[in-house]
């Protein structure tokens, strides 16, 4: 059983939203926050990555940082450019990208939901970067950012959605950096509120699509605010953090691909040797090569795109994890032939979002940043759910949702 609130968002007035608004901080660098933030005192990245009120070089992680998010939360609030509601309510949050619209429910979820496997996860998380977000959990007793969710299919609740969005949005505004549509509606009636309610505690599970860092850090902080809470009753609103909870039949899973530094000691002759006892090697020139299909990968390395497929016997169709194509090139390209057992610590690799696309691949390695790009083929929404169900993890890194969700919609607070 899912169980979900309704709650009292803060959020920007409808003048303000496209000032306020943000993309997520951990898909863009300090440089770039502090690029796009510009001498718009608005934006949220004052508060999601507000090391660009500092000079630039300072440690994005030293505790003056965190204070100046806690200080600039409360400014956007006195300022009346953030404004809490007055009424438990839900919203809906559509987003439109490519001319495809996916609808979510903007809840609060609960935090032993977490803890006990009902909100499942697929990927592990990164200690250091748990901590991140836990601390700025902490220093802004709120939830700033939502974390991202897919539920299966409810008739029930498409129903409601229906409903609301039938009618004219509290928001609606286009991205400019992305060309994406986003909007926003309020779901305040008492019954619409008690039937969504309801039809999430018929749900077995709840998956989290993305954001898997920002949840365990939501659900840790709440959890820390039970225990050293000597009068905790369990109905305390740092009990539940906030997610945008999508039908899992309308979210668009992307590729998220790898960069490597070097090569571990090979010659890029000896590289290219290796990767033909696991796979059928293919050189398809300069010109960007995507991959076609499952166990199909495409590499860059020296100016050129390469074709890897790999060979029979080289996975289980059978394994749900070993039959990934993540879990294919991390055993037999990136540890391996390459060295690096731990995606989540060696500094030797980095990801790439798809959304991105290949070129950036391209641009990484041509610099010298890297030295070779590893492109995958997106894994599906069946296999997420079907590896959380199976209590299996996926590697690091292995799915890239997008549209991302905008930040700054909505804010849920903690007490």
């Amino acid at each position: 059983m899912a169980i979900v609130k309704p709650f009292k968002g803060v959020r920007p007035p409808k003048s303000m939203v496209e000032e306020v608004q943000s993309r997520p901080y951990d898909v863009l660098n300090s440089e770039e926050a502090r690029a796009e933030a510009g001498d718009n005192e608005k934006s949220l990245y004052h508060i999601i990555r507000p090391e660009i009120d500092f000079p630039a070089g300072i440690d994005e992680h030293a505790p003056e940082v965190y204070a100046k998010a806690a200080e600039n939360f409360a400014k956007f609030q006195k300022n009346g450019w953030l404004v809490q509601d007055e009424k438990e309510q839900y919203y809906i949050y559509a987003q439109t990208m490519n001319g495809k619209t996916q609808y979510g429910l903007v809840v609060c979820a609960y935090v032993d939901d977490y803890m006990n496997g009902v909100i499942k996860k697929h990927e592990l998380t990164r200690r250091d970067k748990e901590e991140d977000r836990m601390k700025h959990v902490r220093v802004n007793d709120a939830n700033i950012e939502p974390v991202f969710f897919a539920y299966p299919d409810n008739e029930k609740l498409g129903e409601i959605v229906a409903k609301y969005t039938a009618a004219a949005p509290e928001y609606d505004y286009v991205a400019q950096l992305d060309g994406f549509r986003h909007r926003l509606w309020i779901v305040d009636d008492e019954n619409d509120i008690k039937e969504i309610t309801s039809e999430f505690a018929k749900m077995p599970a709840m998956y989290i699509a993305d954001g898997h860092h920002r949840s365990a850090a939501a659900a840790l902080v709440g959890k820390e605010k039970a225990d050293n809470n000597p009068n905790h009753r369990g109905d305390e609103e740092y009990n539940y953090f906030m997610a945008v909870c999508f039908p899992a039949n309308q979210l668009t899973i992307i590729d998220y691909n790898r960069v490597v530094k070097d090569l571990n000691g090979l010659s890029p002759e000896q590289f290219l040797e290796a990767l033909g006892k696991h796979f059928i090697v293919e050189l398809k020139g300069e010109d960007i090569y995507k991959p076609a299909s499952l166990h199909n990968f495409a590499l860059y390395l020296e100016g050129k795109w390469y074709s890897l497929t790999a060979k029979e016997g080289t996975f289980d169709d059978n394994d749900p994890i070993g039959v990934l194509d993540v879990t294919i090139s991390s055993n037999l390209i990136l540890d391996e032939i390459l060295g690096i057992k731990d995606l989540r610590s060696d500094k030797r690799v980095d990801f790439v979002g798809g959304i991105r696309g290949l070129g950036e691949l391209k641009r990484r390695v041509d610099s010298g940043e890297m030295k070779v790009a590893l492109a995958l083929y997106p894994v599906s929404m069946k296999q997420l759910i079907d590896i959380a169900d199976t209590g299996n993890i996926m590697p690091p890194k292995t799915t890239w949702f997008e549209p991302k969700l905008r930040s700054g919609l909505v804010i849920h607070k903690l007490s």
